[in-house]
């Protein structure tokens, strides 16, 4: 996956910067070119455990593990024996993922917050990451302790992508520098980039909810879904993506209207990326409603959830530089 952004130097202290701080010993110095690695990981596990999320809705492990933070009354891991099955590992190793993402977190925390060339506002941007890990560790105990009550299952998954998106911005504000953002191109464009933004809200709660209406409840003894129409949310869902298609359409036309530059170049690529994963995204969706909801398919559609929101504001914060 490439960056959000492109690869810059992360400044000196100037603007923005703590003048009062910088001239003390960097005691993680030797580990600050890590930074942009950690960032980007961290961005990957956002996404990949909404893949993990979605193997455990799909293959109704949801209840695999009984009990929170414990798998089983008495054991953290899931205990093997004759009458097991694979729901307790699918469970557990969406667990394990999250483990992976807290220790993600603590180095983002760690390489982020304690850099004090970079302003503040970039340096509090690092406790996202690992708050945002630890919510969703308690939500998943709720959603286990509720017996995978959908309300907290899509308020689960809505958590996951808005991970994605601040995981995303925080690598791209990474590259930038910390004066005051700039427009790389007229204030047309802006207005469009950022009605695309928010466009991505309304694309995202009514696929939650066309998913918490469907058949995939996360175990095959819960039969409760929430208490909506199928086919009047998925055509809504199916209207709010057209919308975003279309908007995105004409941040394109904007954009290759406006004065050749590098950045306005930087800023056509990343349109066009997030137009061929909206494709894509948009693809996927029409095959599993017209083929009855594969699981493998909808699998595939949990995480290209994460991708659009990924590739949203990569195209977005394309947009500004800052110096």
């Amino acid at each position: 996956m490439t960056s959000p952004s492109p690869a810059a130097p992360a400044p000196e202290a100037g603007a923005g910067a703590t003048p009062d701080r910088t001239d003390r010993p960097d005691r993680l110095a030797r580990f600050r070119p890590w930074t942009r690695g950690v960032l980007l990981a961290n961005v990957i596990g956002q996404i990949l455990v909404i893949g993990t999320g979605g193997a455990v809705r799909l293959t109704d492990s949801g209840l695999g593990c009984s009990t929170w933070p414990m798998c089983e009354p008495g054991h953290f891991t899931p205990v093997f024996h004759e009458a097991s099955s694979i729901h307790s590992f699918v469970e557990f190793g969406n667990r394990t993922m999250t483990g992976v993402l807290s220790v993600i977190g603590v180095m983002v925390l760690l390489l982020v917050w304690t850099d004090r060339r970079r302003s503040e506002s970039y340096r509090a941007l690092g406790i996202v990451p690992l708050a945002g890990v630890l919510t969703q560790a308690v939500i998943g105990g709720i959603v286990v302790l509720l017996h995978l009550h959908p309300g907290w299952v899509s308020l689960h998954f809505g958590v996951s992508v808005a991970l994605v998106w601040f995981s995303a911005y925080l690598l791209h504000r990474h590259g930038e520098g910390d004066g005051p953002p700039q427009r790389v191109a007229g204030r047309g464009v802006a207005t469009v980039g950022s009605l695309l933004g928010l466009l991505l809200i309304p694309v995202v709660t009514l696929g939650v909810l066309v998913t918490g209406s469907g058949p995939h409840s996360g175990d095959d003894t819960v039969g409760y879904r929430l208490a909506l129409d199928p086919l009047t949310m998925t055509r809504a869902h199916s209207e709010s993506v057209w919308l975003f298609l279309v908007t995105l359409v004409v941040l394109l036309v904007l954009l290759h209207r406006a004065a050749a530059g590098p950045r306005v170049a930087a800023a056509r690529k990343g349109a066009w990326l997030l137009l061929a994963v909206t494709l894509a995204q948009g693809l996927i969706g029409y095959v599993q409603y017209f083929t009855g909801l594969p699981e493998l398919l909808v699998g595939f559609h949990l995480v290209g959830a994460g991708c659009l929101a990924w590739a949203t504001a990569n195209a977005v914060l394309r947009l500004r530089t800052r110096s």
